[in-house]
């Protein structure tokens, strides 16, 4: 997958996993690696799929209604990336913290559903529920933060409290915190994410 890697102060350091929202690219999340933690480790990566050339982690077949077989398998996709990528640039696989904003936060999301452990960390800007009615994986070591919108028009605010309760209910210790800004990802969001994260890790 194309990425990019930065290291972080020490080998030790927790390793920014950035993904991007449709349209955007491994560049577009740097800033907010610098905002949440300056001294980590980065790994920006670019979505695999192109939807009228705007790159994407997975394909959908309308807004809001996504391709589950193709979800499925560009989950393991990134899933196997980042085992890759953890021997090739010699991180520690269970330091990885996922950052994503929309479609990002979405294949964030997917991971933790699918596999247990491949994501402990998340902040997730304006996600929705990846899937719906399959058994859940032990989130019970599983931290994460989600920024949301009460006036969203692409993630409803009900998609915010399913995939608060469904988290929830595997275990994970889930944050979330509203704007009124729609699907705009703010300033004081991000902000807030940082100060969740620094209390967290």
């Amino acid at each position: 997958m194309k990425h990019i890697f930065k290291e972080g102060r020490s080998k030790d350091s927790p390793v920014l996993l950035l993904l991007h929202g449709t349209g955007g690219t491994e560049e577009d999340l740097i800033p907010l690696a610098q905002m949440i933690d300056p001294e980590a480790a980065v790994l920006s990566v670019r979505g695999n799929v192109s939807e009228q050339g705007m790159p994407r982690f997975f394909r959908r077949l309308r807004e809001g209604v996504f391709d589950e077989e193709d979800l499925v398998f560009r989950t393991q996709e990134l899933h196997e990336f980042l085992d890759e990528a953890a021997s090739a640039y010699e991180f520690n696989r269970d330091q990885v913290v996922a950052v994503g904003y929309s479609n990002g936060a979405n294949i964030a999301g997917s991971l933790m559903f699918h596999y247990e452990q491949s994501i402990k960390t998340a902040i997730l800007f304006h996600p929705m529920v990846p899937r719906r009615g399959n058994d859940l994986p032990d989130l019970t070591q599983t931290r994460v933060f989600i920024g949301a919108g009460e006036n969203d028009p692409i993630c409803p605010a009900q998609e915010t409290v399913d995939l608060k309760e469904l988290l929830e209910s595997a275990g994970a210790d889930v944050t979330t915190h509203w704007e009124r800004m729609g699907h705009q990802l703010t300033e004081a969001e991000v902000n807030k994410s940082a100060e969740w994260y620094e209390s967290k890790l």
